[in-house]
């Protein structure tokens, strides 16, 4: 399945052809995860929701779109390539602002920003095909929040947002494909296809975080995607790490074992970064 699979079902079949990340100089990185757990529901996740409200900069319509309540759920872990990880509830679902009337849709730091230029393109490209699917659950289902982010997506690709915008979407989209695929039970007779689906999807789109981060590292300014270079260099070489691309990997890990401005703290991450690369020899 592509990066745009599924996109005809939101009317957006014509995106399809696009390219994902644009060359500006032409103007025009398997890490072994840790095995799925059953997740015991023991709380209502709609009880850390609440809806909350925004102007869409497209259309002017106002709408409300479910949001984490700041401060109600406690992280238990960080993945490698900087996910937080939950117990409560997968927030990464619910980063995607999506305006029901128009098909505008951003993460949720770069929702307001639009020039008039981007407005237009979206009004031609996107609003004049969107097919609105509401959520019929007061929570957002994992297949939900996937659609959010192919509509995110297109509309990146629409407005040709910076490199950086679209790999962090790809990678957010992978984090969310992680989040379900350690939902999946086990015990269910379909779980190894479902697995194996979602950990093929999660890879591909890493890779494309990858090569967007590549390019915005090249030409972007710091902060990109709100990292500063040392944050940025440690997320590459671990998504690196992750989609078995060695030899970049040792590159940037060395380069941050060496620097003189990164941290200890990234040090020791780019450490175990380093062992796990050297147990996959």
């Amino acid at each position: 399945m592509g990066i745009f699979s599924g996109f005809e079902k939101l009317g957006l079949g014509n995106i399809e052809g696009e390219a994902l990340f644009e060359d500006p100089r032409k103007k025009e990185v398997v890490v072994k995860k840790e095995e799925p757990k059953k997740k015991l529901q023991l709380v209502n996740e709609e009880d850390y929701l609440f809806d909350k409200k925004y102007k869409c900069p497209v259309c002017d319509s106002d709408f409300e779109a479910r949001t984490v309540r700041t401060g109600k759920v406690k992280m238990k872990n960080v993945d490698i390539d900087l996910r937080p990880d939950y117990d409560e509830v997968d927030q990464n679902k619910y980063d995607v602002i999506a305006c029901p009337a128009c098909g505008y849709a951003a993460l949720s730091r770069y929702f307001p920003n639009l020039n008039k230029y981007q407005i237009d393109d979206i009004r031609v490209k996107i609003c004049m095909n969107y097919k609105h699917e509401p959520c019929k659950d007061p929570v957002y289902t994992y297949e939900y929040a996937k659609r959010l982010y192919q509509l995110c997506l297109a509309n990146a690709v629409v407005k040709k947002a910076k490199n950086s915008e679209k790999a962090y979407i790809c990678l957010k989209s992978a984090w969310v494909i992680r989040g379900e695929t350690q939902r999946l039970d086990p015990n269910d007779d379909d779980y190894e296809t479902r697995k194996a689906e979602n950990d093929a999807q999660e890879k591909e789109l890493l890779v494309n975080a990858l090569n967007g981060f590549a390019m915005a590292r090249q030409t972007e300014e710091f902060p990109i995607a709100g990292m500063d270079a040392t944050t940025l260099d440690y997320l590459m070489a671990a998504l690196a790490v992750e989609t078995g691309q060695r030899d970049m990997a040792s590159k940037m890990i060395g380069e941050i074992l060496t620097s003189r401005v990164a941290n200890s703290r990234i040090k020791d991450k780019a450490r175990v970064l380093k062992e796990m690369l050297m147990e996959k020899e």
